[in-house]
């Protein structure tokens, strides 16, 4: 049974800095996509972030240059990075973290992931 745990949801000044983690338990030798979506007060999952197995990364346009995806190995299972920087008022909301263990089509549609977290809640105020 594969899980996803986030981690790191706080409440920052605009301007500030996070980093949110997604440890994944069950892990089973397979070539994971996997990605970060967040929801915002009202409206549905948006992706933000994604990489593959072989470490390509996707971006949605509103956090290129300031967030950072990147995943690591340890012990036989992921864990997920989301690095934060120059947080905005409207990164505000629930972030989510998802997996599949193929290789995904569209990085951003939320069909494409067998797996997710429970949501870490990133608040940023002006």
């Amino acid at each position: 049974q594969v899980q996803l745990e986030e981690s790191g949801g706080d409440s920052v000044q605009a301007g500030g800095s996070l980093r949110l983690s997604c440890a994944q338990s069950g892990y089973t030798d397979a070539p994971w996509s996997m990605a970060w979506f967040r929801r915002a007060p009202g409206t549905g999952r948006e992706g933000v972030a994604f990489i593959d197995a072989a470490g390509s990364t996707v971006y949605a346009d509103s956090v290129k240059g300031r967030f950072t995806i990147s995943k690591v190995g340890v012990k036989n299972k992921n864990i997920l990075y989301l690095q934060m920087n120059s947080l905005k008022p409207e990164d505000t909301g629930m972030y989510y973290c998802a997996a599949d263990p193929h290789g995904v089509v569209a990085p951003f549609s939320t069909d494409e992931y067998n797996y997710w977290g429970q949501g870490t809640q990133v608040t940023v105020s002006s």
